[in-house]
């Protein structure tokens, strides 16, 4: 038995680090602004006279979906789901040199901005709501925190289950860990199609390039972290339940 136990033991424990690093992963992945970034060739000359007013405009109140993103073209902006920045000069004076140095700003998306409704034409409500943009933009905000949710969950459960040396809530900690991965993966889906649908609407200018940032990238990571411990979790459970009942067998007889 000595053998076997060490397996699951084994399983376990590598189960709990992955679904560790990738908790870890998913909050810092919620918690920094680089899901996508914009990288401004020639920003330095046409920013000094308009930074200002760019700026001012990033940050109002009203800023429609169409005034920030013009802005994060033009200011090698980068996006968070939870706040926007761009990068202006420091002193915008006319008389200071274009290289002055930079600085990066960032504006948090309020809790209305998360559930406001995105238009057909970005910044024209009258065009009507795009429905697609709109919830796709919902579910990139609400799914990570499901997915960190279920994991958290799943850990309780883990913590129970080693209270009473039980294994049978390995499973429901294993079931749990893989709807996090569905959720995160989900996530990863709608933010990637809603960027491809916003950049329809707002083609990038010829002299920005868009990428995917880090941010998204751990996010991405986080899925398949997610899987394989799900994975480890359940093969524990089911394969040491199965020894579990050999051996009973094994002693009635």
């Amino acid at each position: 038995g000595a053998m076997m136990d060490n397996r699951f033991a084994t399983a376990l424990v590598i189960a709990c680090v992955l679904s560790l690093i990738s908790t870890i992963y998913m909050a810092a992945s919620i918690g920094t602004d680089f899901w996508y970034e914009y990288h401004t060739l020639s920003p330095a000359e046409n920013v000094s006279e308009a930074g200002r007013s760019i700026w001012e405009e990033f940050v109002s109140k009203d800023a429609d979906e169409k005034t920030y993103t013009d802005a994060l073209f033009r200011c090698n902006g980068t996006v968070g789901l939870w706040r926007r920045c761009i990068t202006v000069p420091k002193n915008s004076h006319w008389y200071s040199p274009p290289e002055t140095d930079m600085t990066t700003n960032c504006i948090s998306f309020s809790l209305s901005d998360q559930f406001v409704e995105k238009y057909i034409e970005p910044g024209n409500h009258n065009s009507g709501t795009d429905l697609n943009r709109t919830y796709l933009w919902r579910l990139q905000f609400l799914l990570p925190f499901v997915s960190i949710g279920l994991m958290c969950f799943g850990a309780l459960i883990g913590l129970c289950a080693c209270a009473c040396r039980s294994l049978y809530p390995a499973i429901a900690t294993g079931v749990l860990h893989l709807l996090a991965g569905l959720c995160t993966l989900g996530l990863v889906g709608c933010y990637v199609a809603g960027i491809e649908l916003l950049h329809k609407k707002l083609p990038l200018p010829e002299d920005v390039r868009g990428e995917f940032g880090w941010s998204f990238c751990l996010a991405c990571v986080s899925a398949p972290l997610q899987f394989m411990a799900a994975a480890l979790f359940i093969w524990a459970a089911r394969t040491n339940r199965k020894e579990f009942t050999l051996l009973k067998a094994y002693r009635v007889a």
